[in-house]
């Protein structure tokens, strides 16, 4: 099968594209970054989703399936750029499946985009609507992009569409988002909460794809590993030392003394659990994680 998986060069593009080729499959990357040691057999293209050298790759290698996973998540890039990839790029490459004949097409979405409240229901389903825009405007456009993403299931009813809302990876490559806030000695949390993070190894999150594209999977599903442990726990537990804040000092203290660099409205997800129902995406496809919670922290604190 001829796959084209966009964002290749992020941790987990390249697990998935080592993945998919072990497999015998004919892999395509897209992405604008290099991947330096990047497998013999993988074809690379170099190119900006939103521009016309993206719509050549389509045109001309003829794809049979679409992972898109080159949505920006570094909440601090500028407000405008991130419009312009997650929505925007979102929306070009949607089109140039139903234009070039994809079969299959999987969006690989956040758990974040429900948002997080303390009025929240402790599970979210699929059916919950997406509310991270009030709580977290910086989050605004991968939530436009998810819900892009889902509209093709109406709209290009031939395109199998499926929208997988990840929780957070861990794992020894670092990256990703919940990997940058653990990223320094001393973790920065609110006073007098402790929520419940849900997170899963990063080599299951690539697994789970797999078992997305096998299944042939359509519709919008929650994508999950072990149970969720409180924040205290995953702070120690992967080595670092939890550094509680006062509300009103949180946002003033971030990028300061060795702390991350946290957006403003980041401190709703630090206060208030994000925690989602994946017994769809099991039932549909048969997955299992491989990885427990100990084991995915562990791998990530000794990496």
């Amino acid at each position: 099968m001829k796959v084209l998986i966009t964002g290749v060069s992020g941790y987990l593009g390249k697990i998935l594209a080592t993945r998919l080729l072990a497999r015998g499959h004919e892999v395509i990357g897209m992405d604008r970054r290099p991947w330096p040691d990047m497998p013999r057999g993988i074809e690379m293209h170099r190119v900006d989703i939103r521009k016309r050298p993206a719509e050549a790759v389509f045109r001309e290698r003829r794809p049979e399936v679409m992972i898109h996973m080159a949505t920006l998540t570094h909440i601090t890039a500028p407000r405008e750029e991130r419009y312009r990839v997650n929505l925007n790029g979102t929306k070009a490459l949607f089109e140039h499946c139903h234009r070039y004949g994809v079969a299959q097409a999987i969006f690989i979405g956040r758990h974040t985009i429900y948002g997080a409240a303390p009025d929240a229901p402790l599970f979210r389903s699929e059916a919950e609507p997406p509310l991270a825009m009030t709580t977290f405007p910086a989050l605004a456009d991968l939530v436009a992009a998810d819900l892009f993403a889902g509209a093709a299931l109406w709209r290009w009813p031939e395109l199998n569409t499926a929208v997988l809302r990840l929780v957070y990876t861990l794992g020894p490559s670092t990256g990703g988002t919940l990997a940058s806030y653990l990223g320094g000695p001393r973790v920065p949390t609110v006073l007098g909460f402790d929520p419940l993070f849900q997170f899963m190894h990063e080599l299951d999150a690539a697994e789970a794809i797999l078992h997305a594209l096998d299944a042939r999977l359509r519709g919008v599903f929650n994508v999950a590993g072990p149970r969720p442990v409180p924040l205290s726990v995953l702070v120690r537990t992967t080595g670092r030392k939890a550094l509680p804040l006062p509300e009103p000092l949180f946002d003033r203290m971030s990028g300061r003394f060795g702390l991350p660099d946290l957006p403003r409205g980041s401190r709703s997800h630090i206060k208030h659990s994000i925690v989602v129902d994946d017994r769809a995406f099991r039932k549909a496809t048969g997955f299992d994680p491989a990885y427990d919670e100990q084991q995915t922290m562990e791998s990530f604190r000794w990496a």
